[in-house]
């Protein structure tokens, strides 16, 4: 299976080392803002066409799939794009900064016959999956879930410290992770949901702190602070309260409310969630079928992120 790759920066990295450790797939073209850099990353990965310009790899016949790593502002324009050239699709987190692109991302989507997945990767990253297994086999049922999203992003910068062309939200992006995968492992759907933001940031215009609160038709609630003001520690903490034990995640290490290590390292065939994401990806288009963290599965989040936004937006 031959991808294009779209977005050569911290993520897309990501996405890069993780297909170098998947047989039978390669990234055949690499899409980046400035042509420089972006052939230096192609060389490093072994990639032999690169551009700035995604339609020329769409134009490409030997391009079966692609993933992008885009700003955020352009992830739905560039999914439909890709839909309309005949090419599969993933689109890393959030799918769209707006419901009315995400509603026009499904419907495309719906027209095309092709495979369109979101990048929402708490749904494979080992620690949750354990969480996921034991609450399929009813062995536990989430009472409340406890979740901490902080970062230090004072400055509009990537994960590796370099400058961003864009913005980066609390709520269209981080919260997007957390709504999804509360929604996924109780197995309801987000019947409450409320949040309160801090001041907006003089320069890049977006809230710094967000609370939202939660609740599933299942009963079980989540409580989930954000904030990009946060000096340390870094990353994204969740604490799972179930009616049959407490278990903490904290990247890929998971721990009962004791701190007694859980071993996931057996859950699946990797521990690298992003990795483990284009598996599935990649499965479902060799299995045509549909894969976890669809289009169709993911959409109830951007329609409760909608429903964050309106409120957040709202004269109190």
């Amino acid at each position: 299976m031959k991808v294009a790759l779209a977005g050569a920066g911290a993520f897309g990295v990501k996405h890069l080392e993780a297909i170098a450790g998947i047989d039978g797939v390669e990234v055949v073209s690499l899409v980046g803002r400035t042509l420089a850099p972006t052939r230096e990353i192609a060389a490093r990965f072994g990639v032999g066409h690169t551009t700035t310009e995604l339609a020329e790899s769409l134009a490409r016949p030997d391009v079966d799939a692609v993933i992008l790593c885009t700003p955020t502002q352009i992830h739905a324009s560039q999914a439909i794009a890709c839909l309309k050239a005949g090419k599969h699709v993933q689109v890393e987190i959030p799918l769209a900064d707006s419901l009315a692109d995400a509603e026009e991302v499904a419907r495309v989507h719906k027209a095309s016959g092709r495979i369109a997945m979101v990048g929402h990767t708490r749904r494979f990253n080992p620690s949750h999956q354990w969480v996921h297994k034991r609450i399929v086999a009813g062995e536990i049922a989430i009472q409340q879930l406890d979740v901490q999203t902080y970062f230090f992003r004072r400055r509009n910068i990537n994960a590796l410290g370099q400058p961003r062309s864009w913005t980066d939200h609390l709520l269209w992006h981080h919260a997007a992770h957390t709504v999804d995968l509360f929604a996924y492992q109780t197995g309801g759907t987000i019947v409450g949901a409320n949040a309160m933001q801090g001041p907006l940031h003089p320069e890049l215009g977006i809230a710094m702190d967000m609370s939202i609160q939660l609740k599933s038709s299942t009963g079980a609630i989540c409580t989930l602070s954000l904030s990009f003001n946060n000096e340390g520690p870094l990353g994204t903490f969740f604490r799972y309260i179930c009616d049959n034990g407490t278990y903490i995640a904290r990247y890929d290490d998971l721990v009962d409310g004791k701190e007694t290590k859980i071993d996931v390292s057996k859950v699946d065939v990797s521990m690298n969630g992003i990795e483990l994401q284009d598996r599935e990806f990649f499965a479902a288009i060799r299995e045509g079928r549909e894969p976890n963290a669809s289009v169709a599965q993911v959409l109830p989040c951007y329609r409760t992120l909608d429903r964050l936004e309106r409120q957040l937006a709202a004269p109190t």
